[in-house]
């Protein structure tokens, strides 16, 4: 193992990757409403313009000033969530800012920049322009909003597979080489496509969510089942994409992060016929070390994983032993050799630094071969013990199948809130209160589904800050724990105050509801 992290503080990489999670997951919070409730008012305004009914426009106006308070704070959060890479992460920066950096770069310039200028338009120009140039800046601030999701997960998902790159031994930095491999990787694909998709779920969710507490207080009963039908059809159109690139990144999980895969079934001994889990009870005995069942009770599908990854019971998953011990058979070397070949590419590169630096050329090239031979495991040098490369496997596990059960139960509330409101049935169904509670219910649960796919996401790949490349330990920068621990607990002191004050407006401007219609103005 390199001596490199011997004298980093471990508490200094629990409390920086806390701080980071803290910034993040309270981010999310915000940011699932934006990207999902813009192209529902967006519809909304769509219809107010062909059909001139000023009702149309008092609902799309009651969801716009929802949606501008959330907005407000999910900036802020975002903002602080960049900055911590440099504060908190200037090694990580440091080794792959060329590359990270850049689609954070096109967000700023290009997407915010779209964003940020029609919404202005889109909150104050309704009396001061015309009904289509109005709607069309309400569009395009959607298009703005998820645009800037667009990079920020490209740069995510070059993360969890790093390509289009190149090490730079003399800067000991990697470059990019390639940005449509960066961009267009499948892995950012998939990640783009799930991570707005999830985000117009909950949205959607949010809409019937507070429709239906107009309904159960018998207020608003027009606007909120309008609202309820466009939230309705737009939510199962999203969780139905939802499901389907879920599919899609869990096939590419299993090529290039299986050990995340591994800890999302709890497999520990994979093979052929690979069981997919629908339920289980993790054994808090079981570890890497011992030979306790991984479950104390499961429910399963015999060869269901391997077949959804590759359309084949046969297909070889690999489970968390075979990744730490090897399978040569299946072409898996054990992590104590990829730890021994990370060693050999660092040594090589400190090695190349040396004998460039005093000019022997013929040296540096044979240390530069060597380097690149075993470039694919240099991250592994940072590794310490093979068992390391195993995140926690409960907290993967379960957050995995609470987001799918969740999932899942959405799709039945869609179809449910859709025929009831399609049909006009849902204020006279004889449950109709236990509906309405169920929609209230469903802005929690869509909450707790999002975090805890980030959580599958990110917890998922640790130790890794770069799949195989750097681990978070590496990454860290050099800085007191203390330093941490109290901008922790400020962040953690401001975001709650910020969430319960955005919690606050939001309820009371619910509670007020939509303006009067005697206060509704046209459009020049």
């Amino acid at each position: 193992m390199t001596q490199l992290l011997l004298n980093i503080d471990p508490s200094l990489v629990d409390w920086s990757r806390a701080q980071f999670a803290l910034t993040a997951m309270f981010h999310w919070i915000f940011v699932p409403i934006t990207l999902g409730i813009l192209f529902i008012i967006a519809i909304m305004e769509t219809i107010y313009v062909k059909t001139g009914d000023p009702e149309w426009k008092r609902t799309t106006k009651f969801w716009m000033k929802l949606f501008g308070i959330n907005f407000a704070i999910g900036v802020a959060t975002g903002l602080i969530l960049e900055f911590e890479f440099g504060t908190n992460l200037s090694n990580y920066s440091w080794f792959v800012g060329d590359i990270f950096g850049a689609p954070l770069a096109i967000e700023g310039i290009m997407a915010f920049f779209i964003e940020s200028t029609f919404i202005a338009v889109m909150f104050f120009g309704w009396n001061k322009v015309s009904k289509k140039f109005h709607l069309a800046s309400t569009w395009l601030t959607a298009i703005g909003a998820n645009l800037s999701a667009l990079w920020i997960l490209v740069a995510n998902a070059w993360m969890q597979n790093p390509v289009g790159m190149q090490f730079n031994p003399d800067t000991a930095r990697n470059e990019m080489v390639n940005f449509w491999d960066v961009f267009l990787s499948p892995v950012a694909i998939n990640k783009f496509l799930h991570t707005i998709t999830s985000g117009y779920t909950l949205a959607a969710l949010f809409v019937i969510g507070v429709s239906s507490y107009f309904l159960l207080r018998k207020r608003e009963s027009l606007m909120a089942k309008r609202s309820i039908v466009i939230s309705a059809v737009f939510g199962f159109i999203s969780v139905m994409a939802l499901i389907f690139t879920g599919h899609g990144s869990a096939v590419e999980v299993a090529k290039h992060q299986p050990m995340k895969l591994a800890a999302m079934e709890g497999l520990y001994d994979g093979g052929q016929e690979a069981e997919l889990i629908g339920f289980g009870v993790l054994n808090p005995k079981k570890t890497v070390d011992n030979d306790e069942d991984p479950f104390l009770f499961k429910f399963g599908f015999k060869g269901m994983l391997s077949f959804l990854i590759d359309m084949d019971t046969k297909t070889y998953v690999p489970g968390i032993n075979q990744l730490i011990e090897g399978d040569p058979e299946n072409g898996i070397m054990s992590t104590a050799e990829r730890m021994d070949r990370g060693d050999i590419a660092m040594d090589a590169l400190i090695a190349y630094k040396k004998f460039k630096k005093e000019g022997n050329e013929e040296a540096a090239a044979e240390q530069l071969a060597l380097l690149e031979a075993n470039f694919d495991h240099f991250g592994y040098s940072y590794v310490e013990k093979p068992q390391d490369i195993v995140p926690n496997v409960p907290m993967v596990f379960y957050s995995f199948h609470i987001m799918v059960i969740l999932g899942t139960l959405f799709v039945l509330m869609f179809l449910i809130f859709g025929w009831f409101a399609v049909k006009d049935k849902i204020e006279t169904f004889k449950f109709s209160k236990l509906l309405y509670i169920l929609g209230i219910l469903g802005i929690p649960m869509a909450f707790i589904a999002s975090q805890a796919g980030w959580i599958v996401a990110e917890v998922g790949r640790q130790p890794w800050v770069i799949q195989d490349l750097m681990t978070t330990s590496a990454g860290v920068t050099k800085i007191s724990s203390s330093s941490v621990q109290l901008t922790f607990w400020i962040f953690a002191f401001i975001f709650t105050a910020l969430l319960i004050t955005e919690v606050s407006i939001m309820i009371r401007f619910i509670k007020t509801g939509p303006a009067n219609p005697e206060n509704e103005g046209g459009n020049k």
